[in-house]
């Protein structure tokens, strides 16, 4: 559940949000994010904050982030200071609002793709992306994962935060059941692979697994939406959906469908590190 190929305002508070916009019908990210959602991270912000903690950003790190999307992820790396900071986004509507968040010389937003960044190879220390590779077909997160090992120095350290399957050994009539069924009802692509699966990725890609953890999917349960969003997000997005009957009728349905398939998906979040020389701060 991404947030990454759009952006908007709050919306307002008298809830004047046009229904016959066709984005609005067909997108679940879209949909929660002119609802008022600001985090759209399978494991909340909580896993996006223990990701960069694992990925131990200092101001002497060159950070790229793939697609940033709402930027909610860009503000925490930022107050980091790293020596230097590049966010590729495909989405030129996205890239306005995370570039509204970069004040320094050295942080910039490119228009590009996370498989093709255009960056000269060994530009980055670290490099992370999160709900986005879930996304794509299995050949493109390979090539995503690809240039994220080439745009890092030996020992540079890549971040994932997505949804994996679980258990390792769950039947391919049940992924191929989720698949269908996720995608149809947020109208959003979910490839959804195995956490042993996404090992394999990085480990592939030629990165050692250094921290690896799990959230439950609870991004529209009560409790997350409070933690993620705040009392008054939180109460923000219920209004919303309170003036929205026909939103609040596909959001809820995103939330059935999370329900009925919590035992079978998770936020997975692993760092790795370069293979090769470490330069990467213990």
């Amino acid at each position: 559940m991404t947030p990454t190929k759009t952006t908007t305002k709050a919306p307002p508070d008298d809830c004047n949000i046009p229904d016959n916009n066709p984005r609005i019908a067909s997108q679940g990210h879209w949909m929660l994010s002119q609802m008022g959602k600001r985090v759209l991270r399978p494991g909340g912000v909580e896993l996006s904050r223990e990701m960069l903690a694992a990925l131990h950003i200092t101001p002497a790190d060159d950070v790229v982030e793939f697609a940033p999307g709402l930027g909610k992820t860009t503000e925490l790396t930022l107050r980091k200071q790293p020596a230097t900071y590049t966010a590729i986004e495909r989405d030129k509507a996205a890239a306005e609002t995370v570039r509204s968040y970069l004040k320094g010389a050295n942080q910039t937003c490119k228009i590009g793709r996370a498989e093709e960044t255009g960056l000269a190879d060994e530009a980055a220390s670290v490099v992370y992306c999160e709900a986005m590779l879930t996304m794509h077909p299995d050949q493109r997160k390979s090539l995503i994962v690809a240039e994220a090992h080439r745009i890092l120095v030996p020992g540079g350290r890549f971040g994932i935060h997505e949804l994996g399957l679980v258990p390792d050994d769950v039947s391919n009539e049940l992924q191929q059941e989720m698949k269908k069924i996720m995608s149809d009802t947020a109208q959003i692509d979910f490839n959804l692979v195995t956490i042993a699966r996404w090992q394999a990725l990085l480990e592939e890609a030629g990165f050692n697994i250094m921290i690896e953890a799990t959230r439950p999917m609870h991004l529209l349960e009560p409790t997350r939406l409070i933690k993620d969003e705040g009392l008054g997000g939180a109460l923000r997005f219920a209004f919303n959906l309170a003036c929205n009957p026909k939103i609040r009728t596909k959001v809820l349905a995103m939330r059935d469908m999370f329900k009925k398939y919590e035992k079978n998906i998770s936020a997975i979040m692993l760092v790795g590190s370069k293979k090769g020389d470490n330069h990467a701060s213990e």
